[in-house]
């Protein structure tokens, strides 16, 4: 079994992916957590779990790294922070989680990033500050020689996952539930054709596994 570190495992596409990797037979989960008393959600599904803080230094990071097989980045600081949480969670929380697997040989890198992060698609000037850190976490990691794979979720909601998405390197803009956002980073792991690649994901007809093959 690999074992997989979740960077941002408590927030609500981490969790999901959790469990989906805890189910998983080929995966086991390491769920990295900002707070010891989160720990008993990760504990209760038999995963792993690291606390630490992605402020921290790059040594700390690395340190939850020895026993691990690839590193998702699913961390974001949130729609209620401001700008400056923002760079240090989304952009410099990323690259420092980068640098950190490279620091171990830890090959296998996914990051979860904004649907359209090309410069003349970061919208309104709000989210801007947003898609531009995400323009440059995916620029570092592109850079990086990590076998990495984005992925570029469409808009994010709550709702029951489906199994069933739309990918492609670039699909027609929609939402997508995040349990199936967490279903295509588990398959993602599961399919070496997709390192060095990235695409954006929304909800649609295909199966996660079938939906995948044609990226």
């Amino acid at each position: 079994m690999e074992k997989v570190l979740v960077a941002g495992a408590n927030g609500q596409i981490g969790k999901h992916l959790v469990r989906l990797l805890q189910e998983s037979e080929q995966f086991e989960a390491k769920a990295m957590i900002r707070d010891k008393t989160q720990a008993s959600f990760f504990e209760n599904l038999g995963a792993g779990v690291a606390v630490a803080d992605l402020e921290d230094e790059i040594d700390v990071l690395a340190a939850l790294m020895d026993d691990v097989d690839a590193v998702v980045f699913a961390a974001g600081s949130g729609p209620h922070t401001g700008k400056d949480k923002t760079i240090m969670i989304d952009l410099d929380g990323a690259v420092k989680m980068m640098e950190a697997a490279k620091q171990k040989g830890v090959s296998r890198f996914a990051l979860i990033s904004s649907f359209d992060t090309r410069r003349g698609s970061w919208g309104s000037e709000d989210f801007r500050p947003y898609a531009a850190c995400k323009f440059y976490a995916d620029e570092w990691l592109r850079a990086s020689g990590l076998e990495y794979t984005i992925i570029h979720p469409g808009r994010l909601t709550n709702d029951e996952g489906t199994g069933k998405v739309n990918a492609g390197e670039k699909v027609e803009r929609d939402e997508v539930p995040r349990e199936d956002v967490a279903k295509v980073i588990v398959e993602t792991l599961n399919s070496p054709h997709l390192i060095k690649k990235e695409f954006q994901v929304t909800k649609g007809e295909a199966p996660v596994m079938e939906a995948l093959k044609t990226v």
